[in-house]
């Protein structure tokens, strides 16, 4: 309420101090005169320029002028403030606050009424009597900067004030808007003027002085009262005392001279100061203000923690995701120029998918086998089947900036678009995308291929041609399979189990690479991590050209989901701080392959994890089902393993971060190693990680469908023919994939695990 009588006083800025009088020479006395007629004529321009809109300073015809002055930008109504937005959790938990201005505004019943009074009082205590020009105050500034004989008092009412503040926050980061927006020049003060005349009319007092609260620096990135009460004394704006409601108010005029965390001599000067002005405006009593001054600043003061860096329980990474997501979504804005903006301008509620649980799994089972110092890194993602839902992405390393503390900010886990890098070869983690391939293009789940030990790589088609081998001969030119043991023919299940190359590559020549390329691309495999597209080379089939640990946790997602394809889903929802809802992009979903291959897809990659499998000891604690693939590179650089239930997929990858590290003959996570396959290295990270993401899930199995084990092999020695050809009936043990507890036994020796791919 506005007091019933006011004692003027003097203007809040006034930094003239006396000096003893000289006696003045006529000289003098007409300079003085001179400056005098100079700012009174000045000030008469200033108040032409209100009364007349159209005033020819301002290069305007009267009409246009008028309108101008009628109708301004509803921006200085009700600006659109930077704030911090928060990013939660699937269950609400926040994950981090992250601003490029750090601010919340609130509305007047969360001020203390302390704060309001005491910033009037330090910078317009005759805010609530005067219009949006202090008439008295303009005649006194010229009055004194007149004897002065330089500026050393201002004019500007709080109104003003917070129409120059409204320029600089839409000037935001362009700096050369700013300085544009704070330039002194007759047109920009004139323009100032009328925008304040116009608020006053449009808007009441004291909403004027909450907006003005909300917008003003308080110095420590904390712009706006509940910031500043935050960032200085750890509390909300409501619950100011008198001494702190002093101190944030005396900051506005000069936030670096008086900052009571570098400078609490001054600032508690300053203080006092406004306490002061507070006593003379009759608004406190005078013992009041004697028990605030002897209060101690009483700082509990927090650094501003804004970004990912300071996300919760390793969920940095994640964090930055949704940057990228808001940055690059169109439904976010049609322009990058407008998602930025968006981003910037901050203020939201951010409501995702990352289910802290399967985050916390993650996080445990990276960091526990891998350690931060070790020379290689692992990293993990989860995915909802069904959904496309991200629910966990952890890496060893940690997020930020310091790398003598083998910190980063690239996202092993996600494609160089979206954070990361230039993602690691997938090897044979692959191969049940050439398998879907070749089911949609016909082939029967019991297809089988001679599969020799090596082979020269086969001419192939492509989409627009022929890929022909001309390296025949040459060391690049053939490819083997890992072992000497592995020698067909072998069929689906049988070369799946086991991983065989040159199954694959028979397979690819069948149906083409333009089959694989497709499937791969139905399946979120849009390209190479870096944003390359696919090549076409025989290769593909087997792993060689980058990807992320999200694409291929996506992929197997799509096989536990029946062959329907998800979209990754990171944002769930968004709301403004006002409870409004932005829009968000739902779920997409489609289906890439038919459910019957699917299904087969499902059945043989069960086999993998059974006995005679590459993965066939990574069983989980409560026997639930589990199928996946293992994959590991040319000289044990990367290592995969992406396995799956039916309501929970995941990829594991483990290697070097940049340039690779042969991993042989290497210790990891305080454990030596001769050298790591996919089953030995990344297949016990995911192990961990599910054995702990699963409990309190559902136990879901798997849609299965019979496929019939081939005829045993018979040893080429026993062969009428000497040919090699199988014959039914030889007596011969075939080699592994068959289901668990089948008693066929593997074909690799039995003292080693069994041998991954390349």
């Amino acid at each position: 309420m506005p007091p019933k009588s006011r004692i003027p006083s003097p203007d809040p800025g006034d930094t003239w101090v006396p000096r003893p009088r000289r006696r003045a020479t006529p000289l003098a006395l007409a300079g003085h005169a001179a400056k005098f007629l100079g700012y009174s004529t000045l000030g008469g321009v200033l108040l032409a320029g209100l009364v007349l809109p159209a005033a020819g300073a301002l290069g305007l015809g009267a009409k246009s002028g008028v309108e101008s002055f009628e109708n301004i930008p509803d921006d200085f109504k009700a600006p659109p403030l930077t704030q911090a937005t928060q990013i939660f959790d699937a269950k609400g938990g926040l994950i981090a606050k992250v601003f490029e201005r750090d601010r919340t505004v609130i509305t007047a019943d969360r001020m203390s009424p302390l704060i309001r009074q005491a910033q009037v009082d330090i910078e317009d205590a005759r805010f609530y009597e005067h219009g949006a020009v202090d008439l008295k105050g303009v005649l006194r500034a010229i009055t004194k900067n007149a004897e002065s004989g330089a500026t050393v008092q201002g004019a500007s009412t709080l109104t003003q004030q917070y129409v120059k503040n409204v320029n600089v926050e839409k000037a935001g980061d362009d700096q050369a808007a700013v300085l544009e927006a704070q330039r002194k020049t007759l047109g920009r003060k004139i323009q100032e003027l009328k925008y304040a005349i116009k608020l006053e009319e449009d808007l009441t007092k004291d909403q004027i002085l909450t907006n003005y609260l909300n917008i003003t620096f308080y110095g420590h990135q904390a712009y706006g009262i509940q910031a500043a009460s935050q960032r200085y004394f750890s509390k909300d704006a409501i619950d100011l005392t008198l001494p702190e409601a002093a101190t944030l108010a005396g900051l506005v005029q000069n936030p670096s001279q008086y900052d009571p965390k570098l400078h609490p001599v001054a600032a508690q000067k300053r203080r006092d100061t406004v306490i002061d002005k507070m006593v003379e405006n009759k608004h406190i009593t005078a013992e009041q203000a004697r028990e605030a001054k002897a209060a101690p600043l009483g700082l509990r003061y927090k650094d501003p923690q804004s970004g990912c860096i300071m996300a919760n329980a390793g969920m940095g990474f994640f964090c930055d995701y949704v940057r990228h997501v808001v940055r690059q979504d169109p439904v976010f804005g049609k322009t990058a120029a407008e998602r930025k903006k968006l981003w910037d301008q901050g203020g939201l509620n951010i409501y995702t998918t990352l289910d802290p649980d399967k985050q916390a799994a993650a996080q445990n089972a990276v960091t526990k086998r891998v350690y931060v110092t070790d020379p290689v890194s692992a990293a993990v993602t989860m995915v909802e089947p069904g959904s496309g839902k991200i629910l966990a992405m952890a890496q060893t390393r940690p997020y930020g900036l310091d790398p003598n503390k083998n910190e980063t900010v690239v996202n092993y886990n996600v494609d160089a678009a979206m954070g990361g890098g230039n993602g690691f070869q997938p090897g044979s983690n692959f191969k049940p995308i050439v398998a879907a391939a070749a089911l949609e293009a016909g082939l029967p789940a019991t297809q089988s291929y001679p599969s020799p030990n090596r082979m020269d790589w086969p001419t192939i088609k492509t989409c627009d041609g022929t890929w022909k081998n001309l390296e025949k001969g040459k060391k690049g030119g053939s490819i083997p399979n890992e072992s000497s043991s592995e020698e067909g023919p072998y069929d689906l299940k049988q070369a799946m189990a086991l991983s065989v190359n040159t199954y694959f590559v028979q397979m690819e020549q069948e149906i083409g690479l333009c089959a694989v390329k497709q499937m791969a691309n139905k399946l979120g495999v849009a390209g190479k991590a870096s944003g390359d597209p696919l090549q076409e080379l025989p290769a593909l089939g087997l792993g060689t050209q980058e990807v992320s640990p999200l694409v291929m946790a996506n992929v197997y997602a799509t096989f536990a989901a029946g062959g329907t394809h998800c979209a990754p889903l990171a944002i769930s929802g968004i709301t403004t701080m006002d409870g409004k809802d932005v829009p968000v992009s739902p779920a997409k979903c489609e289906r890439v392959m038919s459910e019957n291959t699917a299904d087969v897809i499902n059945t043989v990659l069960l086999g993998v994890t059974e006995k005679g499998g590459t993965a066939r000891d990574l069983g989980l604690d409560d026997g639930r089902q589990i199928a996946g693939k293992t994959g590991t590179t040319d000289e044990k650089k990367s290592a995969w393993f992406s396995g799956y239930t039916a309501n929970l997929a995941a990829s594991v990858w483990l290697g070097g971060p940049s340039k690779g590290v042969p991993m042989k003959n290497i210790r990891i996570g305080g454990r030596y190693y001769p050298e790591i396959f996919g089953a030995t290295g990344p297949g016990p990270i995911w192990q961990l990680a599910m054995n702990q993401a699963l409990r309190n899930m559902p136990e879901e199995t798997f849609d299965t469908v019979y496929i019939p084990d081939p005829p045993p092999k018979r040893d080429p020695s026993t062969s009428p023919t000497g040919s090699g050809t199988n014959a039914p009936g030889s007596g011969q043990p075939s080699s592994g994939g068959g289901s668990a507890g089948s008693g066929r036994p593997h074909t690799t020796r039995p003292s080693q695990p069994p041998a991954d791919d390349q």
